[in-house]
């Protein structure tokens, strides 16, 4: 599928042999990292127990899941990887792994997930990983991500799906904890990230995808994130009041949130004059602040199981 030049080049980028990590990066490690801890969270705080075994079987499926998810979308994704400076050393536009193989990566992977986390926890949660994969394969990557600037708000679902399967594999329902648990991901995932897309706005010119701050503007993103980001607080807080929260994850979640609301106060104030002359130093402090905030949150709803554990926590 890749036309090599006669400088070795697959497509303007140096080829080479693929490593061990090549294919370890096409499954996107760090994106597998948020899948892991969301799901295993989900999982814990349920107020099913799970055997430990289970516990770790059930999560290295939805990873594996997740991972499948990365390979196929890079493998889709392949043509505008190369013109973006974030993505251009990635394993198929470098060279070093070629379509099929992340292809055929992928399938396998998703496959193999899907049927075995249906056999290590129930049929739902397998079924729902299955469409974990294909929302975010199909419906975000082959269809929104290059048709609408709503395509992170939409796609944002195939992120918040892990905490409400790791719940479905405890559980074997879905609860209003579970869909709370969504709606922190998904609520989360458009101001996260537009104040990327702020500062990484060339990259998304270049290729072609039509993220808010091409097709609207910044002014028009920035608007989009503080209002996403007031749509976001309820949801975080509505989660302290059910049986995964308590007085001290609604602490945690208040400060976080009311420093989400000023990071987004302002970056809503700013005119691109300011932001490009300070190098966009607010845009990536409050994107660098949106990772820190779901992993706290997350972190609290443990440690709210914790103490509750202990008879201390929960309301």
């Amino acid at each position: 599928m890749s036309d090599i030049n006669a400088n070795g080049e697959v497509n303007g980028t140096l080829t080479g042999e693929a490593g061990f990590g090549d294919y370890v990066s096409l499954l996107k490690p760090r994106v597998m990292s948020l899948v892991v801890f969301t799901a295993l969270v989900g999982l814990l705080v349920a107020p099913v127990p799970v055997h430990p075994f289970v516990a770790f079987t059930c999560v290295l499926f939805i990873a594996l899941g997740g991972g499948a998810s990365g390979a196929l979308n890079m493998w889709w994704d392949a043509d505008i990887d190369r013109v973006m400076r974030r993505t251009r050393n990635r394993p198929i536009p470098s060279g070093r792994v070629q379509p099929g193989e992340a292809l055929g990566l992928g399938i396998a992977l998703s496959g193999l997930s899907v049927m075995m986390l249906s056999l290590a926890a129930n049929v739902l949660a397998g079924a729902l990983l299955a469409f974990t994969i294909f929302f975010y394969v199909v419906i975000y990557s082959m269809w929104l991500k290059r048709s609408t600037p709503q395509n992170i708000v939409i796609g944002g679902a195939a992120g918040a799906f892990p905490p409400m399967i790791g719940w479905v594999c405890a559980t074997g329902s879905i609860s209003v904890e579970a869909v709370l648990m969504f709606m922190l991901i998904f609520m989360w995932t458009p101001p996260h990230f537009w104040a990327l897309a702020l500062f990484m706005n060339s990259d998304y010119e270049k290729a072609g995808v039509p993220m808010l701050t091409v097709t609207h503007g910044k002014r028009v993103t920035r608007n989009h994130v503080l209002v996403y980001t007031i749509l976001l607080v309820p949801f975080a807080l509505a989660a302290g009041f059910t049986s995964i929260g308590g007085p001290t994850y609604l602490a945690i979640s208040l400060a976080l949130n009311a420093g989400f609301l000023w990071g987004a106060w302002r970056i809503w104030q700013r005119d691109e004059a300011t932001a490009e002359a300070d190098g966009f130093a607010t845009e990536k402090a409050v994107f660098k602040f949106s990772l820190l905030y779901l992993f706290l949150h997350f972190s609290a709803f443990l440690l709210e199981a914790a103490l509750k554990g202990f008879g201390l926590g929960g309301w």
